[in-house]
């Protein structure tokens, strides 16, 4: 269970993210829903830990990243919407490098093995990054993320760059893991796959909550699209 508690975040005076609480469950797949410059990435990199907060807290199974950050990153893996690697590597040696980094076993070949071949990645693990397109290098991250088994998923636009083969295999990986009770939080401007593939979403607006809860009870009878169009003239500023 991730629990962000009142969470801020300013620069200078202005304050990106506010005051901001959201609760995702074992076995959620949770979208994360908002305007550009909403305040989701920031929240994001907070949950991640790549920046620092000025109040509130986040906490991973009641584990702070704040006061725990090294225990609670071994649990998580981020998939960033811009991926950025060490680009003088291999692609097979990023992924052991990874794998290095979290201690994974001998097993980790069959897990690399497995994901490259799935995601079509497998022919170009011996060529250097710097040679990949945007798309291969996002496959790359994902399969970082995914030879991890992580209990926490966290992810920035997955989607943005993937052909709608690799798209359709992040899918249905995400539902495994959440069957091993993974919690994945993701943010998203495809609000129709949000609404098709999500059980609680959560739409922020000027780093402010508008609404979260399950899919189903914040939809109705309507589309997400409607609900977030309607949400955002209401709270217009």
């Amino acid at each position: 269970m991730i629990e962000i508690k009142n969470l801020t975040k300013k620069y200078g005076n202005k304050t990106v993210v506010d005051n901001l609480s959201i609760r995702i469950d074992a076995g959620d797949i949770f979208a994360f829903v908002g305007h550009n410059g909403a305040g989701k990435t920031t929240c994001i990199k907070a949950m991640t830990d790549l920046i620092e907060f000025d109040s509130g807290d986040i906490l991973y199974d009641n584990i702070s990243i704040k006061d725990n950050p090294l225990e609670v990153k071994k649990k998580i893996a981020y998939i960033p919407d811009s991926p950025e690697v060490y680009d003088f590597l291999k692609g097979i040696d990023y992924l052991n490098f990874i794998a290095d980094v979290y201690n994974l076993d001998e097993k980790r070949i069959d897990k690399i093995n497995k994901y490259a071949t799935d995601f079509e990645l497998k022919e170009f693990l011996a060529n250097p990054i710097s040679s990949y397109s945007h798309g291969m290098k996002q496959k790359l991250i994902i399969i970082s993320a995914l030879i991890r088994s992580p209990k926490y998923l966290i992810l920035d636009e997955p989607f943005v760059g993937l052909d709608p083969v690799a798209t359709k295999k992040l899918k249905d990986y995400m539902k495994e893991l959440t069957k091993d009770g993974t919690s994945i939080f993701f943010s998203t401007h495809i609000l129709e796959v949000a609404e098709k593939f999500c059980n609680k979403v959560a739409i922020i607006k000027h780093g402010k909550l508008i609404v979260t809860g399950e899919m189903n009870k914040v939809l109705k009878d309507k589309s997400l699209e409607d609900i977030f169009l309607e949400l955002q003239n209401e709270n217009a500023s």
